[in-house]
């Protein structure tokens, strides 16, 4: 018989949203003005809620990520927001507007993994230990 296993559940949730920027700190052709259309992929790990199944609504989370950072960065220039917003200072800015909204949603439920897509062949993760 095999030995049972503890198990983790995660849902991912994927948005998407164009901005502009350049890179100021860079020496190439992202040091001019130029636009993405970035692909966010939040992932939450936690405990189902025995009543609904579910381990958030969907709908909520939508909710938080359209609140906390699509409000701000969909058709924005970033370096309004950042001075050098590179993908990796990006998710780093993104985790922090979402784990605390997300952990005020319930004990058991926290962001474990973002993943920025700058491009179709190019994305960052940032993930919790």
């Amino acid at each position: 018989m095999q030995k049972l296993k503890a198990k983790k559940m995660f849902i991912t949730k994927v948005f998407t949203f164009d901005a502009a920027h350049h890179l100021p700190n860079y020496q190439g052709k992202c040091k001019n003005l130029h636009g993405h259309t970035y692909k966010l992929e939040v992932t939450l790990s936690g405990e189902l809620e025995r009543t609904s199944g579910m381990l958030i609504d969907f709908a909520k989370l939508k909710k938080i990520v359209k609140e906390d950072v699509l409000k701000e960065m969909d058709h924005a220039y970033l370096n309004d927001i950042l001075k050098n917003p590179t993908a990796e200072n990006l998710i780093n800015l993104i985790w922090k507007k979402l784990d605390l909204n997300i952990s005020k949603q319930k004990k058991d439920i926290f962001l474990y993994e973002l993943k920025l897509w700058e491009t179709p062949t190019s994305y960052v993760i940032l993930r919790s230990n």
